[in-house]
């Protein structure tokens, strides 16, 4: 399974240092179009920088390359495939390895490398994705009730009120995470809090400081990280033993990998992934949805009466999710649209082809996702936010190859989809939504595309 997750120039940076670690090699001509180093010691590096992101340095290297284009991080080849057509041709659906898991681990120190048997990893792996269908079989009636908090909240504002989109909507997702990954204990606002701080504190600094390695140099920083990952761990391990302690009728994440044959170590681990990345992906995918939506009132009206075709006067269930074939559209739409997923990456375990080009073993290729989901070739008028281009059966095929539909997306985003078709189709039912105007939204490439400042909106009641 190609599980196509999201990570930042940093999460790529720290891979190729793995690489390096593990299969150190002398500079030798690529044979591949491309770029040569810049820098004898880092490569093409300098020129990521000054991009702003590894995903705007890919979209110019793939305008002047073309689809398979080349770059160097110190001696270290690395391959970017940036078509649709290239990725078909490399991609192995049958995978079960879940890089953007592998690379998150070792930034946290909890593994150094690729290692392990196979068939432990796909038995994992699997435990995984099923505690994941088994917390939303659990817990939807805990995420209806978040959702209806916030609509209640925003009926109670007056229709010229700005409303900041990000701030509430990343509380929305904490809640919703916290809650159905480690239990009640986080239905205490002061627990949420503390685990916000925590995680934003994490996450920000997850492979920040590592291309200059500004981190290592200010012990204030690199001790507030430190300090704040083990308060994570530590809440982490609190809630297994109460939890092992006392039953609970709520199942959680935690409970659903500590019924299986993990061991701790494995089930803080895992549980760590789930609880930092899953709040940014489900915070960041519903944010940009509701944001899209603001400037499309016939996309809104749409979606209200497909809500009132499923539901009728009926509160959502688990089971009519999928029913909800327009907002799945919508959602789908706002993944490509933002490039909520920019970038991708994995080492090529055996000799491998993309267009003509042969790449040997222990390359590091890298998915150009964000250049995929705005090629012209691929998709039409891919600026353009336009749902009903999923109405057509080619193009959720192309999402499904791409890690972000289907049965090859990953864990955290089919849990992000399940909440997002929650909160939207319980917005959509009481309010219209605005935009301000004169707001111009840019976004930031990082782990998750998000908007670089607060996205504000205004909405008014419905009749």
């Amino acid at each position: 399974m190609l599980d196509f997750a999201i990570f930042a120039v940093t999460f790529f940076i720290i891979l190729i240092g793995a690489v390096l670690y593990l299969y150190p090699a002398s500079r030798q001509t690529s044979g591949f179009p491309g770029l040569a180093p810049t820098e004898e010691k880092d490569g093409n590096l300098p020129d990521i920088i000054s991009q702003g992101s590894l995903h705007e340095f890919l979209v110019n290297l793939h305008e002047k390359y073309g689809p398979v284009a080349s770059f160097w991080f110190g001696r270290r080849l690395v391959v970017s495939l940036g078509s649709v057509d290239v990725l078909k041709q490399h991609i192995n659906p049958n995978r079960t390895s879940d890089p953007f898991e592998m690379m998150l681990k070792s930034l946290l120190g909890y593994q150094t490398g690729p290692s392990g048997d196979a068939a432990e990893s796909h038995i994992r792996r699997k435990m995984y994705e099923n505690g994941i269908t088994e917390t939303l079989q659990s817990n939807f009636g805990l995420i209806l009730k978040l959702a209806d908090e916030l609509v209640a909240k925003w009926m109670s504002y007056p229709d010229s009120q700005h409303i900041p989109l990000c701030q509430h909507l990343l509380g929305f997702a904490m809640k919703t995470i916290s809650q159905a990954a480690m239990g009640s204990r986080f239905e205490d606002d002061h627990e949420v809090i503390q685990f916000c701080k925590n995680h934003d504190a994490v996450w920000s600094e997850i492979g920040k400081g590592f291309l200059d390695g500004s981190l290592d140099k200010s012990p204030t920083r690199k001790k507030s990280y430190e300090n704040a990952l083990a308060e994570l761990e530590s809440c982490l391990k609190k809630v297994m033993k109460e939890r092992k302690e006392k039953s609970s009728k709520q199942h959680v994440f935690v409970d659903s990998l500590m019924q299986g044959s993990l061991s701790e170590k494995q089930v803080l681990e895992d549980s760590m992934i789930f609880c930092l990345a899953g709040s940014v992906i489900t915070a960041n995918l519903c944010t940009w949805a509701v944001y899209f939506l603001t400037s499309y009132e016939e996309l809104q009206n749409k979606l209200y009466e497909e809500v009132n075709q499923v539901l009728g006067t009926n509160p959502v269930t688990l089971e009519q999710v999928k029913q909800f074939r327009f907002c799945r559209q919508i959602l789908m739409e706002t993944v490509r649209t933002a490039k909520l997923t920019p970038v991708a990456a994995r080492l090529q375990e055996i000799e491998g082809k993309a267009d003509q080009y042969v790449i040997p073993k222990e390359t590091l290729v890298i998915y150009a996702l964000g250049v995929v989901l705005q090629d012209s070739s691929a998709w039409q008028l891919p600026y353009r936010f336009d749902p009903d281009r999923f109405g057509e059966e080619s193009t959720m095929k192309t999402l499904s190859l791409l890690g972000i539909s289907g049965n090859q997306e990953c864990p955290e985003l089919r849990f992000a989809y399940t909440v997002a078709t929650a909160l939207l189709t319980t917005l959509v039912r009481k309010l219209r939504f605005h935009p301000v105007n004169g707001q111009i939204v840019e976004t930031k490439y990082e782990l998750v595309a998000s908007p670089k400042e607060e996205a504000w909106i205004t909405v008014t009641k419905r009749n």
